[in-house]
């Protein structure tokens, strides 16, 4: 049976050997959460990177360029992390690079693994599918908040776990503990979350719709795949 792990922050995954596994990279405030949506809203490939210049330079091959800082849109880019941004007719069949502040930093980290699949509350069903399809030990990676641990991927590592648990093994201390934890929250998402760092700081910002849309389940049925230098759905 294969096993589901969890690294809290990118910064533990040299302690993890990804090789023969799927990484499940997530920022479900709001990077992984803005990616599902754009691509399920028509946007044909993501380019996912860490710097903002590199983000910038696809502008002149006609990308849409989106860019987050501190959970504010950088200056000079078309869009930034909100998924409202990326429900709107004019992504449809557009290509689309990002940068963001923890998101793009947990995928590109983790292409040592096997696949790369970017996961979120909004597609969990779905990432669920396609890694019982895979059978293969999954390592689900949180993006966290600048290198330090989060609630909300965490919780959403948990929700993973839920869904897998009978076809796959829970039997890491991290996936247990997230496991415990959305058990603890799982009815009342928000209100478990109103208290955490990043909620709050995203709160200050004015953007509680934002959060409540994260936080909703199955509302996409797209898993992106990292295929060489894009983010593509899964076939």
């Amino acid at each position: 049976m294969p096993s589901i792990d969890v690294c809290f922050s990118p910064e533990l995954l040299p302690l993890y050997d990804l090789k023969g596994k799927i990484a499940v990279a997530v920022d479900v405030l709001r990077a992984t959460s803005s990616m599902v949506t754009a691509l399920a809203h028509g946007v044909t490939h993501i380019a996912p990177v860490s710097e903002l210049h590199e983000c910038l330079a696809y502008k002149e091959q006609n990308y849409l360029v989106a860019a987050e800082r501190d959970g504010v849109k950088a200056e000079g880019f078309d869009l930034g992390n909100s998924p409202f941004h990326y429900r709107e007719d004019g992504v449809k069949g557009r290509f689309l690079a990002i940068t963001t502040t923890n998101g793009t930093q947990a995928i590109n980290r983790s292409r040592t693994a096997d696949a790369v699949i970017v996961g979120a509350f909004l597609n969990v069903g779905a990432v669920a599918d396609y890694l019982r399809k895979a059978n293969k030990d999954v390592v689900v990676v949180c993006a966290g908040w600048k290198g330090l641990f989060n609630l909300e991927d965490t919780l959403f590592a948990g929700a993973l776990a839920e869904r897998l648990e009978g076809n796959f093994s829970l039997n890491h201390d991290a996936t247990l503990a997230a496991h415990s934890m959305y058990q603890s929250a799982k009815h009342d998402l928000l209100g478990y979350l109103s208290k955490s760092s990043h909620v709050q700081r995203l709160e200050r910002l004015h953007i509680l719709p934002d959060i409540e849309f994260c936080l909703q389940h199955d509302v996409y049925d797209v898993v992106p795949v990292l295929e060489g230098d894009f983010l593509v759905p899964a076939k």
